[in-house]
């Protein structure tokens, strides 16, 4: 169950691509084109598409660190978690000031396109009243802050679509062929060394893709959403650049578009053939107002998670961990937005947003190694759902590229780097260190054979990570539960005596004794590896040459006494009692499947009201629906009375209805039934069925069972 410092998981897939896509869309295409093109001339296409191509590293190794830790405050936490938290400060205070800067430029930048309908605009005021805007909107929720992300996304992705269509339209049938080829002739105006130097200037179009990792704990299904999302925003985001760009260099006069910063209004007017120039030209602007207003909206949402998972760490002060009402980080929200409004008065933000693009390239470089260094150290808890591919090649490319585009950006870019890393140093040794933090990252786990400073808590953080995420849909817990024997005592035992009725049961399905079943439960419980705490105990090991993993379940009416000699499995009586023990045994081919099932175990022991059902449930059958009591699990009665009576008599195969889910098991008469296809339905049987929630709720309309 989330605590009350947790952050509500309600963004979905769309809400990860527009994050990613609002993010990227301002000046990367709105103004930077025309500036881009007199440093490349033609080839700006070139650069374009090859900084879509260099993003994908960083892309694969946040995809990976977001669905293994999608925690807030994303390159920090992946940064602090993996390389120490020096580095995460480094990481997290750069990143945030860094794009904060970023994030004032971009709502100043709607100037630059209202000056076309409005003269005299006071447009730092505009800029100042968008802000305290989107504050109010982030610290209602991340669901009122994703909507109007999906407005605006959706009006930007529209317009522009119009505007490549429109544009590919005239170059086909109105502008001569000869006209639009003189305008890529010669293509590498300033030669392989300028095309470089563009991709570098040019390659902060793409920086913002990855900036959703910062609210990967409010994302809902993080393993499946956070990659696609990113993939499909970095495509269509691709397209754009690439096709809108081409436009650009092929309908203005290379003389105009090299001084011009509004490119994409000055091509409308050339191309507007379908629409007065004046409408078309309201449109664009309205895309670009839309492009960077949305570009502020996620960055002031990104960079308020910064300061929240610093906090938590200690390494701020708490008062930034703190969760509002709306569940939303108030105090970081609006303490970034009073960074972002002394930014838009004071500073010159643009050749400053510039700047940071060079430290954004740093941090690529230690993204891309923070996998490296996850992967090396053998944390079973690490566990991603999705894997970057190429390792570690991928990862090496991207560290080397952006190492190179750094040294293309020049002297100033290097300098405000290094300034950037000496500034969170200072904060690091002369706040953070002194605040006792007693961790380490994952990196001293890569290097445990020299013997010191593993950090052991990183992995039982990593399990609670892994117990917020659940399972995963090819996990096969209902399964486990609906196979699994169940020993239901109503004297009082002790924990010895559980374990050897349990290993009892267990010799039946393994391939090995009693005695070695027993040993090896006696020996996780004499190292500490047996987790026990209030009410429940998960004895558990992972078995070679078995394909299925087997649980034995365990419910004792009184209390279940454990050795108060073991100091790893004493417990306080006077505050807790166990009456529930998990027993698994699992496959030892894979070792993070295994803990994602205990971690279910865990969850599910966790919600509210679980202990009271546990005690009063009535037979072992019943001790199962509660374990498997969620989305996925359907229990219907055979009864008189009830509209499932209906299948008494028939076979489990012959079940048409029940096609697409799974029958798992069949209570009757106080006992628990594996079925199989011939097994047949009896009056006063409960049929336990699994299957996805859209399936079970189509049995659930049917047969008018209540779930609750």
């Amino acid at each position: 169950m989330p605590g009350e410092n947790s952050l509500k998981k309600e963004l979905g897939l769309f809400d990860v691509f527009a994050v990613s896509t609002g993010a990227m869309f301002s000046s990367g295409f709105f103004l930077l084109p025309g500036l881009a093109a007199a440093k490349a001339g033609p080839a700006v296409i070139l650069a374009y598409l090859i900084s879509g191509l260099l993003i994908l590293p960083a892309l694969f190794s946040k995809s990976e660190l977001c669905t293994a830790l999608p925690k807030a405050g994303g390159t920090y936490f992946f940064l602090d978690r993996s390389l120490g938290p020096m580095v995460g400060t480094i990481g997290g205070l750069g990143t945030y000031f860094a794009l904060t800067l970023k994030t004032a430029f971009a709502l100043i930048g709607i100037g630059a396109y209202a000056a076309l309908f409005f003269d005299d605009i006071p447009i730092k005021t505009v800029a100042i009243v968008l802000t305290v805007i989107f504050m109010v909107l982030n610290i209602v929720g991340a669901r009122e802050t994703s909507g109007l992300q999906r407005v605006l996304v959706a009006v930007l992705l529209a317009v522009l679509a119009f505007f490549v269509v429109q544009g590919i339209s005239h170059l086909l049938f109105v502008q001569p062929a000869a006209e639009t080829k003189a305008r890529f002739s010669p293509f590498l105006t300033h030669g392989i060394e300028g095309l470089l130097g563009t991709i570098g200037f040019v390659f902060v179009s793409y920086a913002g893709l990855t900036k959703v990792a910062s609210i990967a704990e409010e994302v809902k299904d993080p393993e499946r959403n956070i990659p696609l999302g990113m993939m499909l925003s970095l495509g269509v985001t691709s397209f754009i650049y690439v096709v809108g760009v081409f436009i650009l260099v092929a309908v203005i006069a290379p003389s105009t578009l090299h001084s011009d910063l509004t490119p994409v209004a000055t091509a409308s007017g050339v191309i507007s053939t379908w629409l007065p120039a004046p409408v078309a030209l309201a449109l664009i602007v309205a895309a670009a107002i839309a492009a960077f207003a949305s570009t502020g909206n996620a960055g002031l949402m990104s960079a308020s998670r910064y300061p929240l998972a610093m906090a938590r760490d200690k390494l701020l002060p708490e008062r930034f961990a703190r969760i509002g009402r709306f569940r939303t980080p108030t105090f970081a929200i609006i303490t970034t937005s009073l960074v972002m409004v002394a930014c838009i008065l004071l500073l010159d933000a643009e050749k400053i947003a510039k700047l940071a693009s060079a430290f954004q390239l740093f941090i690529f470089i230690l993204v891309n190694l923070a996998v490296v260094v996850m992967r090396e150290s053998k944390i079973a808890s690490y566990d991603p759902g999705y894997k970057s591919p190429l390792y570690p090649w991928m990862q090496v490319f991207g560290i080397v590229t952006s190492l190179v585009l750094i040294v293309y950006m020049g002297v100033m870019a290097i300098l405000f780097t290094l300034g950037i890393v000496l500034i969170c140093l200072f904060w690091y040794f002369f706040y953070a260190a002194k605040r006792d933090l007693k961790r380490d990252g994952a990196v001293f786990h890569w290097f445990s054979r020299l013997g010191e400073r593993q950090y052991h808590g990183l992995d039982r953080e990593f399990r609670g990570i892994m117990i917020e995420k659940g399972l995963r849909t090819e996990d096969p817990f209902d399964e486990i539960v609906a196979r699994s024997d169940v020993i239901d005592l109503t004297e009082q035992c002790s924990f010895e005596e559980v374990l050897e009725m349990a290993s009892e049961k267990f010799a039946s399905r393994l391939p090995r004794t009693r005695s070695e079943i027993l040993d090896r439960f006696r020996q996780g419980t004499l190292t500490g590896e047996t987790p026990v705490t209030k009410f429940i105990a998960l004895p558990h090991f992972r078995l070679p040459g078995i394909e299925q993993a087997q649980m034995v379940v365990v419910r004792s009416k009184d209390r279940i006494v454990f050795p108060s000699d073991n100091p790893a499995t004493a417990i306080d009586e006077r505050e807790t009692d166990i009456h529930a023990v998990f027993f698994l045994v699992s496959p030892d081919q894979d070792p993070a499947q295994h803990l994602r099932v205990l971690s279910q175990l865990a969850r599910r022991v966790g919600e509210d009201g679980f202990e009271t059902e546990w005690m009063k449930a009535r037979g072992k059958g019943a001790l199962k629906e509660i374990l498997l009591r969620d989305e996925h699990f359907l229990s219907i009665p055979i009864e008189l009375g009830k509209v499932a009576f209906e299948l008494t008599g028939a076979l489990i195969k012959d079940l048409t209805d029940f096609e697409g889910s799974l029958v798992a098991m069949v209570a009757r008469d106080g006992h628990v039934v594996i079925p199989s296809g011939d097994t047949r339905v009896c009056s006063g049987d409960r049929l336990v069925v699994i299957g996805t929630p859209e399936k079970l709720a189509v049995l659930n309309r049917k047969y008018n069972v209540n779930r609750e």
